[in-house]
């Protein structure tokens, strides 16, 4: 039953092979891959017509079918080569592999001539191995042809890939398992025959794609490693399976139990070596020592290092520590540390990764610092011990002789400075600190350096940025204090010469007692018990009397204009208090006692307007352009140049503005302008100012 059945799966083949070497040849534009391909097609059709030939005349010779399986196979290999070949860099490598391809795959076809197996399906080992090889070199091929490609031009092959992945990894399932039972298996054999037909579809697709097949590839260290790794696990799982069979043969009642035992426990051992860092370290060492003029793939090697320098915080890994990670990865250290200068001008460990805590300490001119910022060096302290002139008479400190695993010492340069030091546990692998290393590490020394630096200069802001938030709320403080002793101070000028007038006496326990609760609140802020409340609705005609009248016993006594009706704004009533509070004393302080200060409210065109006149020395007009409003700048001696900028500013941020008129020996002028409240859409501003204070 299993032979029409195979004869059907292989005839379906040849057909759709042959199909998709018509459509080849009536679009081939001359280039060799196209040569290749169609040779490989029409191969791979012979092939499946033989087989199919065969299975429906199972007493024919099978020769021509195992010549042709040869040459099918042969002409794949041809063309993955090929392809693999547009990269100038491998030429020399890729001519290598293909002869030694060439000549076993002519070996294997002189051995299945030379043997004229007749039987229905290849019994002998050699004919069994051979073609098993033949699968892991195309599973190979394969691999390496999509892992080399660029991954913007693997939408071109990927189907290539699967499908030829698919047709040798079904050889390999078919001759791994008459290896292991001596002997082809029917339903497997009949099989194939249907999934070489289902590859035809994704070759006639990838086909459409690369009309040129024109690729850019390259050989990665990293694809050869695993391309080796995945060609000597094949290999050994074959050994170990051939070796579990002569233990099932050979092991009479137990065989089949040692067999299985064997495999398994092969098994093991290859996972326990795959995943060693050790070995793969070692392995990697050994493949760029012996298959690369540069052992360290750059562009792979600076995108990772890259990447975990630049990568966020996470936990408690900060950049400190991905420094240290990203410098060892180049070596397989396991672990390391970071010293860094600091204020004191010291060396000090700051972060560690995998290492233990040191207490070293190494000044910026001492012996050690100074080497490595002079000549900028890797030291290598197992050279150190070897031949110590080689340093220069450098004299390594006790602290790094005890600490455990030591082994390299990597300087971090910015602008020909030492910025500071990491050093690295003893690498996994045997690596030779050879002049491509010291480069390597001192370059990637000065990038992590440059990350260090933006790190510490991002903290010194930030702490910058703290101090002038609290120097700008001192200074604010201090302003309300020199006004208070401004007012307690005009009080005091006054008290002798009023001091029996019941009014005076009651203006001055209202000002100091105005004075004694703006202090507790000063005080409070200080305390860091301040914090700012929403905006609410204020009455201004209330604000300004009671500013007004807390200084009703200053000379000049203010005077309070009110309107015919009673503006409401939206605003947090202590800092508007304060604000106003500040031009009024300002206008007092600048107009002589015989003068006049006038605050005044009005409404216009849907603005409350507060007005603060007086009859002082008044301001030039350069001086409100380009100082009144600006921090720090006053016309009077004594004066800090906070109210008027805190006004201004406080002002604008309710959406209004201060407008200022004055002459010089007249008097001045200040008409602040605040959007009235409106009930009915106070739910929105109130919760738009809030989220902006």
């Amino acid at each position: 039953m299993a032979m029409p059945i195979g004869a059907v799966s292989y005839a379906a083949a040849a057909v759709a092979f042959l199909f998709l070497s018509l459509l080849l040849v009536t679009s081939w534009r001359g280039r060799l891959q196209g040569v290749l391909l169609t040779a490989a097609s029409v191969g791979t059709a012979a092939w499946a017509g033989a087989a199919a030939y065969l299975a429906a005349r199972p007493h024919t010779a099978m020769i021509p079918a195992e010549v042709l399986e040869v040459l099918r196979s042969a002409f794949w290999f041809a063309f993955l080569i090929v392809l693999l070949g547009y990269s100038r860099k491998t030429v020399h490598r890729l001519r290598l592999a293909a002869l030694g391809i060439a000549a076993f795959c002519g070996l294997v076809l002189v051995a299945t001539l030379y043997t004229g197996v007749v039987s229905g399906a290849p019994q002998d080992t050699f004919g069994i191995l051979s073609r098993l090889v033949l699968a892991l070199i195309g599973m190979v091929l394969v691999e390496h042809l999509y892992r080399n490609v660029n991954p913007q031009q693997r939408w071109g092959i990927k189907f290539l890939c699967i499908g030829l992945g698919a047709m040798f990894v079904c050889d390999f399932y078919l001759y791994s398992d008459a290896l292991l039972f001596r002997r082809v298996n029917e339903n497997i054999w009949a099989a194939r025959g249907v999934v070489n037909a289902l590859v035809v579809p994704l070759l006639a697709v990838a086909t459409a794609r690369n009309p040129k097949w024109s690729l850019d590839i390259f050989v990665s260290r990293r694809i050869l490693f695993h391309s080796t790794a995945i060609l000597g696990s094949a290999v050994y799982l074959l050994l170990m399976a051939a070796a579990g069979y002569f233990l099932r043969y050979f092991g009479g009642d137990w065989g089949p139990a040692l067999q299985v035992t064997f495999v398994f426990g092969a098994i093991l051992l290859l996972f326990v070596v795959v995943f060693s860092g050790t070995l793969r370290a070692q392995f990697k060492v050994f493949l760029s020592k012996n298959f690369f003029s540069y052992r360290y793939d750059y562009r792979e090697e600076w995108l990772r290092f890259t990447s975990v320098l630049s990568a966020g915080e996470s936990g408690n890994v900060g950049l400190r520590e991905r420094s240290i990670q990203a410098i060892a990865d180049l070596v397989d250290s396991p672990g390391g540390a970071l010293w860094l200068s600091q204020e004191s001008g010291a060396c000090e460990q700051v972060a560690r990764w995998n290492m233990g805590p040191s207490g070293g300490i190494e000044q910026l001119d001492g012996a050690l610092c100074g080497f490595l910022e002079r000549r900028q060096w890797v030291i290598n302290l197992d050279e150190y011990e070897a031949r110590p002139e080689f340093y220069e008479g450098l004299l390594i400190p006790g602290w790094l002789r005890s600490i455990r695993d030591a082994w390299l010492v990597a300087p971090l340069i910015l602008d020909e400075r030492l910025l500071g030091f990491v050093v690295l546990a003893r690498s996994k692998g045997k690596i030779t600190l050879d002049w491509e290393v010291n480069d390597l590490l001192k370059t990637a020394g000065r990038q992590a350096a440059s990350y260090l630096a933006q790190l510490e200069a991002a903290k010194a802001l930030m702490v910058a940025r703290q101090f002038e938030s609290f120097n700008r709320m001192s200074a604010f403080v201090v302003h309300d204090l020199k006004n208070l002793v401004a007012q307690l101070s005009l009080l005091l000028s006054n008290s002798d010469k009023h001091k029996h007038k019941p009014e005076f006496q009651d203006d001055m326990i209202e000002t100091v007692s105005h004075s004694v609760d703006k202090m507790k609140r000063l005080l409070f802020q200080l305390r860091g018990g301040y914090s700012l409340s929403p905006p609410a609705p204020v009455q201004l005609e209330d604000l300004l009397s009671h500013a007004v009248k807390a200084r009703s016993g200053l000379s000049p006594a203010p005077v309070f204009e009110a309107g015919t009706d009673a503006p409401c704004v939206l605003a947090h009533r202590e800092r508007l208090d304060r604000v106003i509070g500040h031009l009024i004393q300002n206008a007092i302080e600048a107009t002589p006692p015989e003068g006049q200060v006038t605050v005044s409210l009005s409404r216009e065109d849907g603005f409350a307007v507060i007005t603060i006149s007086d009859t002082g020395g008044g301001m030039s007009e350069q001086f409100i352009r380009n100082r009144l409003f600006r921090p720090f700048e006053s016309s009077k001696a004594a004066g800090m140049g906070i109210g008027t900028y805190e006004a201004e500013q406080y002002v604008r941020e309710r959406g209004g503005r201060i407008a200022v008129e004055s002459v010089e020996g007249q008097g001045s002028v200040f008409r602040v302008t605040l959007p009235l409240f409106v009930p009915e859409a106070a739910t929105e501003p109130i919760i738009a100012v809030e989220g902006h204070a």
